[in-house]
């Protein structure tokens, strides 16, 4: 399949390319940027003016629902849903039902996704097995069937003995941890602590939660360090003021440290839960505003490294509840770029930096576990993988959730109006996605 893209403004965060060029594709790769050559004769052609192409975005938090929730999302619903949204490779938390704990479960899901060749699924497999703390699973023979990472998703790992020699193993192989940080006695609350959740009456979990399950951690990186190569870290969704500053010290201080947060905890804050609106019942739970505004910060200036959608689809039954006993999560894979370009737009930060956070800054944390494809995914180049994102930064898009390809249809966004309407999305040299029209 050969594909013209044309006119468009070819922007990449990787190599600080930013112009107008034609994008030729063949083969499932980028042949030409620009000067494309005149016998290349396409079998279709995009249309691009006044559209940006970007590299593909990638997505570090996504539930697709399968395997054992599949009432919630099925891999075809939810990976459709990725590609409307520019999303060509996403990161699997492993917290499914099996849990992702035996090499046998990663190999039916990787085949399962790579058969409806849509996006790219990067699984993180169960750091300890059935994500209960107490035994290591076997992180080499789960790193042979593509995970990428080890992680407990919602599960804090309470016995601190476990969590060394966890991390001790991973620095040994030059694995990455993914860890959400939360203490597990004062993490089990609804909303965030403070005058809103007192005034509902809704059990409070305090940013020490997340402080305190850091200061362990990087205390225990750095007793890893002083014997010898050092631990890499990324932490799941920073949510408060607070925690921001101490990944800021982790990093100056040399630790391995990588880090994201939420479109939720980006945009929203505690008010935003009004009478007890179970949209907004989410983990971790969106927090006062000067925790949104440290985090829109941290994000402008590097100090977290990408943007995720945190993505969990919900069913009507388990969300259309009292709020503290409706399901957490929401979806969002669909508005990741949305968002990202209103906070940029909000912030001044600018759209070149609305797309690192989303291309750039997630492949460095995924480091080098992506194989042959860590030379191409997530940046645009002449005989790399075509994965591209066409979108239209002026279109709005009213959330609607009828519209929602996802299985999931509560967003807290509903009814909002975002930029960047996605117009085309090709994994591997196929069209995707294609918008009505196009």
């Amino acid at each position: 399949m050969k594909i013209l893209i044309q006119n468009g403004r070819v922007m990449d965060p990787a190599t600080g390319r930013d112009e107008v060029a034609d994008v030729a594709v063949a083969a499932g790769r980028i042949i030409a940027i620009g000067n494309v050559a005149p016998d290349f004769h396409p079998n279709r052609t995009i249309d691009a003016a006044g559209c940006v192409v970007a590299p593909g975005l990638i997505d570090l938090s996504v539930r697709l629902r399968e395997p054992g929730q599949e009432h919630a999302g099925m891999l075809e619903s939810e990976m459709a849903a990725a590609v409307a949204g520019g999303v060509t490779s996403l990161v699997c938390p492993p917290d499914t039902d099996p849990v992702l704990d035996e090499p046998g479960l990663v190999d039916m899901l990787r085949f399962r996704a790579e058969k409806l060749h849509l996006s790219r699924v990067f699984p993180i497999g169960a750091l300890t097995r059935g994500l209960q703390g107490e035994v290591l699973t076997e992180m080499a023979e789960l790193t042979e069937s593509g995970c990428i990472g080890f992680g407990q998703a919602e599960v804090p790992v309470v016995n601190t003995q476990v969590l060394q020699r966890a991390l001790q193993y991973a620095a040994t192989f030059d694995y990455t941890v993914w860890l959400r940080p939360n203490d597990a006695w004062l993490g089990k609350g609804v909303a965030a602590s403070g005058p809103l959740a007192t005034r509902l009456g809704l059990s409070g979990v305090p940013a020490a939660a997340e402080t305190i399950a850091l200061h362990t951690l990087f205390e225990l990186m750095r007793g890893i360090r002083s014997g010898g190569q050092g631990a890499r870290v990324h932490l799941c969704r920073i949510s408060s003021a607070a925690g921001l500053a101490l990944v800021r010290q982790a990093k100056a201080d040399g630790l391995a440290v990588t880090c994201d947060v939420s479109v939720h905890n980006l945009h929203l804050t505690d008010v935003d839960i009004g009478y007890y609106d179970s949209r907004l019942r989410l983990q971790p739970p969106v927090r006062q505003q000067r925790d949104r505004d440290a985090l829109r910060a941290g994000l402008a200036d590097g100090t977290i490294d990408a943007l995720v959608s945190d993505h969990n689809p919900v069913d009507a039954d388990a969300k259309v509840l009292p709020f503290a006993e409706a399901e957490p999560g929401a979806t969002a894979v669909e508005l990741l770029l949305g968002l990202a370009c209103r906070w940029a737009e909000q912030d001044g930060a600018g759209l070149m930096k609305a797309l690192t956070v989303l291309t750039a800054g997630p492949l460095q944390v995924l480091g080098t576990r992506l194989g042959t494809l860590q030379a191409s995914v997530g940046r645009l180049a002449v005989g790399g993988v075509a994965d591209l994102c066409v979108f239209d930064p002026q279109a709005l898009v009213r959330v609607d959730p009828v519209t929602l390809r996802s299985q999931g249809k509560h967003t807290p966004f509903e009814g909002h109006e975002l930029p960047a309407r996605v117009v085309a999305t090709l994994v591997a040299g196929q069209v995707a996605y294609a918008a009505a029209g196009r």
